[in-house]
């Protein structure tokens, strides 16, 4: 489970590099809320196998703010974000030193009744124990001296937040299992109604285990004598329990359902097209490496000429995430929702494929015999052998020379033709480059 972390502090104390710099390996997924000018951003980030969710806020205290409404704006922004976290990053301005904000911050993040890192940032060049000594007299532990910008001291903070937050250990007996969903979506696109679609009377609700994220369920459930687990960000329980008041999905709850799930189905509403919100989804899914299927939501509420145009709006908005599975469904009555679930099968067995070194080597040398990787500086890049990484997202591994100047078209055409070669349905194929001699040179069977 992802540990979300909330970055707190008045202004320009490094907030923001810290939050590229710990979510650059994972292309920072940056997502503002409707409405504020100051908001806070959400990203994923890794650390020795960990994950993580970021949470980017506007600075505290901020004298520079434009107006009294926008300063309270962004410090209720930053409380919520502390609210939403597991622990907090307070970063303060070593060269700056110790000011009276820092002073009024801390009653606020001694109220948190939650883990408190106190980083004392810009310390690249000076003596750790020196420009930390005055801030040991806030009250909040040993202070860590970091630089955001280069990176020094970060590994052994993240590596001391690890060692605070381990594994929960779950009981086989406790634990749910089966293919795992989350639905998400923009407000009022119809979550709710496909949530109870799923599970319908005619599937078998065995149990309710509440999820281990703030308002969020994870629903086990049968279907033909599959079984499944429905990850409800709604706080979707029982039938019964469903109002027709709307949920609103945060960026936080998205991030968590999109953590968890194995299968993502993003909700649209037809009636209203393809939104710049939706695409934000879109973006933030893609960037997950999860599968995807879009359930394009009331399409029998579209004449035949507002569908056609909500088909030609999806092929020319959709090519960054091509491998999604499109589905034109009625939650409300249930039409195309069958064959939603015949997508979500093969998607199951998509995602377990085991395919030899032999076989993924041989889709490699087919797709460069059709179209060339390009020239650099007059010598050709040398693909060697390629082998399976990983699941879930599907991860091949490349090996080969001058690697590093594969273009990015070059990827995304190698990851297509493995995507179509394999059959993999609704689901995305990572590509990953490596340097060095074939491990497999002058064994039996050798492509």
């Amino acid at each position: 489970m992802a540990i979300t972390i909330a970055i707190v502090g008045r202004p320009n104390v490094g907030k923001s590099t810290l939050f590229n710099h710990l979510t650059s390996s994972r292309n920072a997924l940056v997502s503002d809320q409707p409405g504020m000018t100051r908001d806070r951003h959400y990203g994923f980030a890794e650390f020795a196998d960990r994950r993580f969710i970021l949470i980017d806020t506007g600075g505290l205290h901020d004298s520079e703010a434009s107006s009294p409404v926008l300063a309270a704006s962004i410090e209720k922004q930053s409380v919520t974000a502390m609210t939403e976290a597991d622990a907090v990053f307070w970063l303060v301005d070593g060269r700056a030193g110790l000011t009276t904000v820092d002073e009024n911050l801390v009653e606020i993040l001694r109220q948190l009744n939650k883990p408190v890192y106190l980083l004392v940032n810009k310390a690249e060049g000076l003596d750790k124990y020196s420009v930390t000594a005055e801030f040991h007299a806030l009250g909040l532990g040993t202070p860590i001296a970091i630089s955001a910008k280069r990176g020094t001291g970060i590994a052994a903070l993240m590596e001391t937040v690890i060692q605070n937050f381990p594994l929960a250990t779950v009981q086989p007996e406790d634990k749910a299992e089966g293919l795992r969903i989350g639905i998400i979506g923009r407000p009022n696109v119809g979550k709710s109604t496909l949530t109870n679609r799923l599970l319908g009377e005619d599937r078998m609700l065995t149990f309710e285990q509440p999820g281990t994220t703030r308002d969020s369920i994870s629903i086990p459930f049968q279907r033909q004598t599959r079984d499944y687990v429905l990850i409800d960000t709604a706080g979707v329980r029982r039938r019964a329990r469903i109002s027709d008041d709307v949920e609103k999905l945060s960026v936080l709850k998205t991030l968590e359902a999109l953590d968890q799930a194995q299968v993502v189905i993003l909700v649209i509403d037809a009636q209203e097209g393809l939104t710049d919100q939706d695409l934000t989804l879109l973006g933030m899914t893609a960037e997950s490496g999860k599968s995807l299927l879009l359930a394009i939501n009331k399409w029998d509420g579209l004449d035949n000429d507002q569908k056609q145009t909500v088909r030609k709006q999806l092929d020319r908005r959709l090519d960054f995430a091509d491998y999604a599975c499109i589905h034109f469904i009625s939650a409300l009555h249930g039409t195309g929702v069958g064959k939603l679930f015949q997508d979500i099968d093969r998607i199951g067995k998509a995602q377990n494929i085991e395919e030899k070194s032999s076989r993924l080597t041989e889709i490699l040398e087919f797709a460069m015999a059709t179209h060339q990787p390009p020239l650099v500086r007059g010598r050709g890049i040398k693909l060697r052998y390629a082998h399976l990484g990983g699941h879930n997202p599907i991860r091949i591994i490349i090996h080969g020379n001058q690697i590093e100047h594969v273009p990015g078209s070059y990827q995304r055409y190698l990851a297509n033709t493995f995507r179509k070669r394999l059959k993999l349905v609704g689901t995305p194929v990572l590509i990953e480059f490596r340097s060095g001699p074939n491990p497999f040179a002058g064994k039996k069977n050798v492509l």
